[in-house]
């Protein structure tokens, strides 16, 4: 690819085209400290356009020499031959032998050389060429994730956020997605978590015929969210809680009747009694531990004392 090296003004760059922007990394703190001592070492690439630049490599020299008030630079300008997949190329390139590119860079380079390579095939080889994955079904994911919302981004960036998870919040409608984005990203949850909580509330949603924000404003949601006396972790566990008593209320009450019943049975600790798997049933289970021939004559007498306490019965024809 050829070019040549000139002077140009900066008022001339264009810096409002992000067309071949790659790299996420948008300080520019350590350039403005180098640059009044070191100079331009790298000349950023540029293509003319329309009596302006275009930014093809260098976005953040270009915006520190503006910052330092600079009113030209020296810049690679490529030949106006150049097609817009050469300087689509020459932008990954340039990002990808500097350093491992994240989600986000791939995703945008993804995004770029899709405009080229309109079949995943044709794309995931041109991918290969430059350094990239050339996995079909990792491409197909990951070349969506520049199109989704900075919160969305932010928490992949950040790896408070799944792939996985920012696929499904990626495709929600944005208040939607951002709000469980922020959630997620505040509370820093795995992602078994993640997607417990996702489930529950869109079914929470459906099931109260309510918008997914709207289960998010609730007030009890609210004061969990925002109280101040306890951390992301007692957090976590309440709203979980409450999400879960809120989606299976029945299931819940069930739960709090059997275990004031079962506190009254004082079965100690070599005994226990296991209930239907979320009550769905009717066969519970008994436990008896021992360790010989009178632990096991002792857990008898257990055994008829539980049966003689009313307590099971209230338990037995789930009453509270």
């Amino acid at each position: 690819m050829r070019y040549t090296e000139k002077v140009v003004e900066l008022a001339a760059i264009d810096a409002g085209d992000d067309t071949y922007r790659i790299t996420t990394n948008t300080r520019i703190n350590d350039l403005v400290d180098s640059l009044p001592n070191m100079g331009l070492m790298i000349s950023p690439v540029l293509l003319e356009k329309n009596s302006q630049y275009t930014i093809v490599c260098g976005f953040r020299r270009v915006a520190a020499c503006r910052y330092l008030q600079w009113p030209d630079i020296r810049a690679r300008i490529l030949e106006s031959e150049t097609t817009p997949l050469e300087c689509a190329k020459f932008a990954i390139t340039d990002n990808a032998f500097q350093r491992t590119l994240n989600l986000i860079e791939k995703s945008r380079s993804y995004s770029i050389l899709s405009r080229f390579y309109p079949d995943t095939k044709s794309l995931a080889q041109a991918a290969s060429s430059l350094g990239l994955n050339d996995s079909i079904s990792a491409i197909e994911k990951v070349k969506q994730i520049c199109r989704f919302s900075g919160s969305i981004q932010n928490g992949v960036l950040s790896g408070t956020i799944s792939l996985t998870i920012a696929l499904e919040l990626g495709h929600l409608d944005p208040e939607t997605g951002n709000g469980f984005a922020d959630f997620f990203s505040d509370l820093r949850l795995s992602l078994n978590k993640q997607k417990e909580i996702l489930i529950r509330v869109k079914e929470i949603s459906l099931r109260e015929n309510i918008s997914i924000p709207d289960v998010f404003k609730n007030s009890d949601f609210q004061a969990i969210l925002h109280n101040e006396n306890i951390d992301r972790t007692q957090k976590t566990r309440q709203i979980r809680s409450y999400l879960r008593q809120r989606r299976m209320p029945e299931i819940t009450r069930a739960e709090k009747a059997f275990q004031k019943h079962l506190k009254k049975l004082k079965l100690g600790k070599d005994t226990s009694l296991i209930p239907p798997n979320n009550f769905e049933g009717t066969e519970y289970s008994l436990k008896l531990n021992f360790n010989n021939l009178n632990d096991l004559k002792s857990r008898r007498e257990t055994l008829d004392k539980i049966i003689r306490n009313p307590s099971l019965k209230k338990i037995l024809s789930r009453t509270e």
